[in-house]
């Protein structure tokens, strides 16, 4: 089976940056800088530059803060709760309007199930997880700024790590502004050319059927704007009034 997703997952998907703002050259961060992709953003966006991309795999687990305080039921209810970690996913963008009405980002995220940290053989689960969610982001003053998601410790216990990480920033028109794509799945390269040609647009891998008539990637709920988690509690002046 593995031979036949690695056949799918082929797909030609072109390296180099889809998106950034029409007035941004380079795109750099931990994964490298490529050409700005200027047909799908709009000249009046506004300028928005993703300075670092989140991090793909084990890198982007971390154990989640403690907070001290009594409960009920008592401590660590969970008998590996010290063990367990979450997916943090944060990525750091920079403005330079003076002030920016709105910025909405989407992301798209794909886990990998072969790097589950719980295995369960008794399942049969789909190869990859996708997750997707928005979160808009009100009154961003010029400078740097941080945005992110997270992913509960189940998530990475049953179903893996993220190999593919997908951002799409756009303004309160809808415009285009920003983007990128990272990967660590054979088949679905960083940096498309185009929009259309994201890995999540992309039907030979997110309705792929292995030989069996099994779905290669199962779409997922659960992928949390940080505000909505604990780590809302952690640099909180880095992140801008999210949109309840």
């Amino acid at each position: 089976m593995k031979k036949a997703i690695v056949i799918i997952l082929s797909v030609a998907m072109a390296a180099h940056v889809y998106a950034n703002s029409t007035r941004s050259v380079k795109v750099k961060g931990r994964h490298g800088t490529g050409a700005a992709y200027r047909e799908q953003v709009s000249p009046q966006a506004g300028l928005v530059r993703i300075e670092q991309f989140p991090r793909t795999g084990r890198a982007s687990t971390l154990p989640a803060p403690q907070i001290g305080g009594a409960t009920s039921i008592g401590n660590n209810v969970y008998q590996k709760a010290s063990s367990r970690k979450w997916i943090v996913l944060e990525a750091k963008y920079q403005t330079f309007d003076r002030w920016t009405d709105q910025l909405n980002f989407t992301w798209h995220v794909m886990l990998e199930t072969k790097s589950a940290t719980e295995k369960d053989n008794t399942q049969k689960i789909a190869p990859y997880s996708y997750y997707t969610v928005s979160v808009s982001y009100l009154n961003i003053p010029r400078g740097t700024h941080a945005a992110s998601v997270c992913l509960p410790p189940a998530c990475l216990e049953r179903f893996g790590e993220p190999k593919a990480i997908g951002i799409v920033v756009t303004n309160q028109k809808g415009e285009m502004v920003a983007g990128d794509v990272v990967s660590e799945i054979k088949g679905i390269k960083a940096h498309p050319k185009s929009i259309e040609e994201a890995f999540w647009n992309d039907k030979n891998i997110m309705e792929h059927q292995n030989e069996n008539g099994e779905r290669t990637v199962e779409q997922r709920q659960g992928l949390l704007d940080r505000s909505k988690t604990i780590w809302a509690l952690v640099n909180p002046n880095d992140y801008e009034q999210v949109v309840q």
